[in-house]
C-alpha cells in the first residue's frame, strides 16, 4: 500500500503482515494478519512515530522514500520497544545516522539492551512537547499499556493520538486504513477485542488510568500501532477499550463459554446435551474444542461472559492435559470471578473433577456443580446432562 495522508503533513507509512502465523510467538494471526502502523510527520523537522518488524524493512523504507529522503529524518519516536514496533530500527539508523531517537527513560534502557544503541538518543518526559515547526508532538507516558516503558504521542495541531498498542487490534488492513472506509466494522472490532484479551488485558488498571489521563484531551483521530485508524468515530474504540478493561474482575455478561476436550468422543457426546440444556434456559452459549481451537480465540468469550462450563475426561488420574494447558493460561491472564461447573467421563478412576476444583479455586471461580459419568452416556445419562446444563444456566440468571 502507498503512503496515505491522515491529516495535512501527517502520513500513514505502515505495512501489512499476512505471513506471520503467531503474534508474539503465541497468538494465531495466520488467517487475519496484522498491520504495523508507522507514521511520518512531515514538518520543518521530520519525525517517524513507530516502525515495524525487521523483515518488513524494505517495505517500510519504500514508504518513507515516497515522501522524504530518509537522510532528512530528524527524529524517530519510539512509543514502545517491542520488536514489532522497532525491528527496523537498526537498519533505519544506519541509513539515517543523524536522527535522534526519542523515548521514555525506560525505553532507552531497553534500547541499549535490545539493540545496543546508546548514541543519538534522548529521553522525553511526560507532557513534554517537541516542536517540529508546523507540527507539535506531546508525549504522554502510559506505563503498562502494555509494557512499562510505553508512551503515546499526541500531535497537537490535528489532535491525532498515536496510541501505540492502546486501542489497537489484529487484522491486516483490507485496502482502507480508516474506520469510515468500512460499512461493517464487526471484524475489526472483534479482532480488537481478541487483541485486547490476548495482549493488553493483564493490565486493566493502567488502561483505565491512561484513558482517564486523556479524558480532557481533544482527540479527532486515534492512530494505533495495529489495526484501523479511527477518524470518524475515535470515541468508539476508546469506549470499547474502557468497557473491556472494566470486565476485569467482574462476572461478565449473561452467557456461557463451554470448553471441552475429548479422547474418544464420550465427553464430546455429552457436550451436545449440556449445551441443549443451557439453550433451553435461554442463555447464550459458545462452544470450543480446546484441542482444535487456540486459547487466543477463546479468551474474548471467557473474558466477557459470566459462566464457564468445562467438559473434560479423566486422563491418567487427572484432567485432560489439553484442558489443563488452557486453564493454566487463564490463571496467567488472571481471568477471575466466573461461575463454573464441570462435567466429564472417566474409565477406571476419576480425578479430572478434583483437578478442576483446584483450578477453580486458583481462579476464584464460584464452583456451582459437577456431573461425572463412567464411559459412554446412554439416553438416561444424556437427559441428566441436559438437566445439569439447564440448572447451571438458571443459576446464572438468578445471580
Amino acid at each position: 500500500m502507498p503512503a496515505i495522508e491522515v491529516k495535512p503533513g501527517v502520513y500513514w507509512i505502515g505495512v501489512n503482515d499476512r505471513t506471520t502465523n503467531l503474534f508474539e510467538g503465541l497468538w494465531p494471526i495466520d488467517r487475519e494478519g496484522v498491520s504495523y502502523n508507522a507514521y511520518l510527520i512531515d514538518g520543518d523537522k521530520k519525525a517517524i512515530v513507530d516502525m515495524s518488524r525487521d523483515f518488513k524493512a524494505d517495505e517500510l523504507l519504500d514508504q518513507i522514500a515516497q515522501l522524504v529522503d530518509p537522510l532528512d529524518l530528524d527524529y524517530i519516536v519510539i512509543n514502545h520497544m517491542e520488536p514489532d514496533h522497532t525491528g527496523v530500527l537498526r537498519t533505519l539508523r544506519r541509513i539515517a545516522p543523524k536522527t535522534t531517537i526519542l523515548g521514555t527513560k525506560k525505553a532507552l534502557d531497553f534500547l541499549d539492551a535490545f539493540y545496543h544503541i546508546t548514541e543519538g538518543v534522548r529521553a522525553v518526559s511526560d507532557g513534554e512537547v517537541l516542536d517540529l515547526g508546523s507540527h507539535k508532538l506531546r508525549f504522554v507516558t502510559t506505563p503498562f499499556v502494555h509494557w512499562p516503558e510505553t508512551m503515546m504521542t499526541y500531535e497537537v495541531e490535528h489532535q491525532i493520538l498515536f496510541s501505540c498498542d492502546g486501542f489497537g487490534g489484529y487484522g491486516a488492513l483490507q485496502g482502507g486504513i480508516f474506520d469510515d472506509q468500512y460499512e461493517d466494522l464487526s471484524f475489526y472490532e472483534q479482532e480488537a477485542l481478541r487483541y485486547y484479551t490476548n495482549i493488553v488485558a493483564l493490565y486493566p488498571k493502567p488502561v483505565l488510568k491512561a484513558i482517564a489521563k486523556l479524558a480532557d484531551v481533544p482527540v479527532s483521530v486515534v492512530a494505533p500501532s495495529h489495526g484501523l485508524i479511527w477518524r470518524k468515530h475515535p470515541e468508539r474504540i476508546i469506549a470499547l477499550y474502557e468497557a473491556w478493561a472494566r470486565y476485569a474482575g467482574a462476572a461478565g455478561d449473561l452467557g456461557v463459554t463451554l470448553l471441552y476436550g475429548t479422547m474418544y468422543g464420550m465427553t464430546e457426546h455429552m457436550v451436545e446435551a449440556v449445551a441443549e440444556g443451557v439453550a433451553q434456559a435461554g442463555v447464550p452459549v459458545e462452544i470450543f474444542d480446546v484441542s482444535r481451537t487456540h486459547v487466543g480465540y477463546i479468551l474474548p468469550y471467557l473474558y466477557t461472559r459470566c459462566g464457564v462450563l468445562v467438559g473434560a475426561p479423566t486422563y491418567e488420574g487427572g484432567i485432560f492435559p489439553t484442558m489443563a494447558n488452557v486453564l493454566q493460561v487463564l490463571e496467567h491472564k488472571r481471568l477471575f470471578n466466573k461461575k463454573s461447573a464441570y462435567f466429564g467421563s472417566y474409565g477406571w478412576s476419576g480425578g479430572a473433577e478434583r483437578d478442576f476444583k483446584k483450578f477453580a479455586e486458583s481462579l476464584r471461580w464460584d464452583f456451582a456443580d459437577s456431573f461425572v459419568f463412567r464411559g459412554g452416556a446412554d439416553h438416561a445419562v444424556l437427559r441428566d446432562g441436559m438437566a445439569f446444563g439447564y440448572r447451571f444456566a438458571e443459576s446464572l440468571k438468578e445471580a
